[in-house]
């Protein structure tokens, strides 16, 4: 089990709420990593601080306060609605709300786009791409034969899975089998 599946089942775990397998395997990984047992330790500790709190009891007459004050909430909202002209059905009581519309927002758009245009002219953020000279490359020795092991098709071969060890003791051990015509003869008939 990884630390990712462990902490997503976490919440189950602590409710107890898995299946047998899943719970023995969550208790193993609590052991063996030391991160989610710290995880684990923290949550629990947690929740029973939580669950050992003292009730909280609201006062008396708190209901009839909370209702006094959402009356007073919903009744400012009716009187700031009639005062900016907005009706049951949006803005001047024609079904929706009106909003800007599609020449003042072209207006803005286009605003927009032309302060964004002098702002490139004047910082003369466009301008013809420099060119680059790099300096000349000198050889000074030849390049070196490239062994077997580091030929690109030998490294190709080769899944992404599969660690480079066992191909590069394939490769030490090549010119001895190769060398020996016993060897080679006998894993060719097989």
């Amino acid at each position: 089990m990884d630390c990712r599946h462990f902490r997503n089942q976490h919440v189950a775990f602590v409710d107890n709420l898995l299946p047998d397998t899943e719970l023995v395997a969550m208790q193993r990984h609590v052991l063996e990593c030391e991160a989610c047992a710290r995880h684990d330790t923290a949550v629990r500790r947690g929740l029973l601080i939580f669950r050992n709190l003292p009730p909280i009891e609201p006062s008396r007459d708190f209901a009839t306060r909370l209702e006094a004050r959402l009356a007073r909430a919903r009744e400012e909202a009716r009187l700031r609605a009639a005062a900016y002209g907005v009706g049951a059905f949006g803005v001047g009581g024609r079904g929706r709300a009106q909003g800007p519309s599609a020449r003042a927002f072209a207006a803005a758009a286009a605003g927009v786009m032309a302060a964004g245009y002098l702002a490139v002219v004047a910082l003369d953020a466009i301008s013809p791409p420099e060119r680059l000279a790099l300096a000349p490359v000198v050889a000074t020795a030849p390049e070196p034969a490239p062994t077997p092991v580091a030929a690109p098709a030998y490294l190709a071969s080769f899944s992404a899975g599969m660690p480079l060890w066992p191909a590069a003791l394939v490769a030490n051990m090549a010119p001895v089998h190769f060398a020996n015509t016993e060897l080679r003869t006998v894993s060719l008939t097989r």
